[in-house]
Parts: C-alpha cells; sequence; structure tokens
C-alpha cells in the first residue's frame, strides 16, 4: 500500500477519534452486549442484536484509522516552502469570476477531508485542478451545475 499524505492536524484528529474509541466506546459497547446477554434468549433480543452491530462498525472504524495512520505520510504545513505556488495542505481563497462569491478551502488527504470543515481530497477534482497553479491564477472548473471561472485571490500554508 501506498503511503498517503495527511496533514499533522488531521492525523491529530484522527489519532484522538481511534483513542475515544479504544477507550470509551469499545468498553461501552462490551458492557452493552454483556447486559443484553444476561437478559436471556439472544434470537429475538434487539439490544443484543444492536450492540453487536454497533461493535462491528466500532472494530471496523479502529482497523480502518489504525491502518491509515500506520500509511500516513504526516507533513506539517506549515513547513512547507512552496510560496505562492499549490501544493498538498494549502489553505486557498478563491473568487467565483461570474458571481464574485468568495471561499476558502484547504487541501488535505483523503482521510481528513470534509466539506462541511472546507477541507478538500487531494484526490478530489476541485483540488487536482488548483495543484501547480498560484496566487493570481484564473482557472475554469466542470462542477455539477456547470463550468465555474475562478481567481485565485490568496494562498497560504498554515497549520
Amino acid at each position: 500500500m501506498k503511503r498517503s499524505p495527511m496533514t499533522a492536524k488531521g492525523a491529530e484528529r484522527l489519532r484522538a477519534e481511534l483513542e475515544r474509541l479504544k477507550s470509551s466506546d469499545r468498553p461501552k459497547v462490551i458492557q452493552a452486549i454483556a447486559e443484553a446477554r444476561a437478559h436471556g434468549d439472544l434470537k429475538e433480543n434487539a439490544e443484543y442484536h444492536a450492540a453487536r452491530e454497533q461493535q462491528g462498525f466500532i472494530e471496523g472504524r479502529i482497523q480502518a484509522l489504525e491502518a491509515a495512520l500506520s500509511y500516513a505520510e504526516v507533513i506539517d504545513v506549515t513547513r512547507l516552502a512552496a510560496g505562492a505556488r499549490i501544493v498538498f495542505g494549502a489553505t486557498v481563497e478563491l473568487a467565483d469570476e461570474g458571481n464574485g462569491d468568495e471561499v476558502s478551502y484547504q487541501i488535505v488527504g483523503d482521510l481528513e477531508a470534509d466539506i462541511k470543515q472546507k477541507l478538500i481530497s487531494i484526490s478530489s477534482p476541485l483540488a487536482r485542478a488548483l495543484i501547480g497553479k498560484s496566487e493570481g491564477d484564473s482557472f475554469d472548473f466542470v462542477a455539477a451545475n456547470g463550468t465555474k471561472r475562478y481567481e485565485i485571490i490568496a494562498v497560504r500554508y498554515e497549520a
């Protein structure tokens, strides 16, 4: 498996989730299974089946996080000396040349991407369109709702 880039902040968030799953969520679900087992007949015990399903989800997520963190190439974004050029980890401010709307995204690893937090995956079409461009450049981006033209207003590298 090839190493995948991840910001230090993203790796920290994933490690915190892994710690919570192992130290809090896993023991709780084990306790819930034990309590449900104590109620007797397991075939018709909804609490038991729900707890087992939850346990499967937690164990799967723990394995996924451990694997992701073991293959992650953690990159300290503040040490990148790319200047105004866009590379992994950049926070990019864009202006829609059509309506003037401005938006800001940080380009991060696949596992830490979260559009609600304005974190876009390095493998997303928008990130691929941005990589290598510089502050002041304009580019066309084909989105689901048509082609948009953006201008790159600013490029920052921050934690």
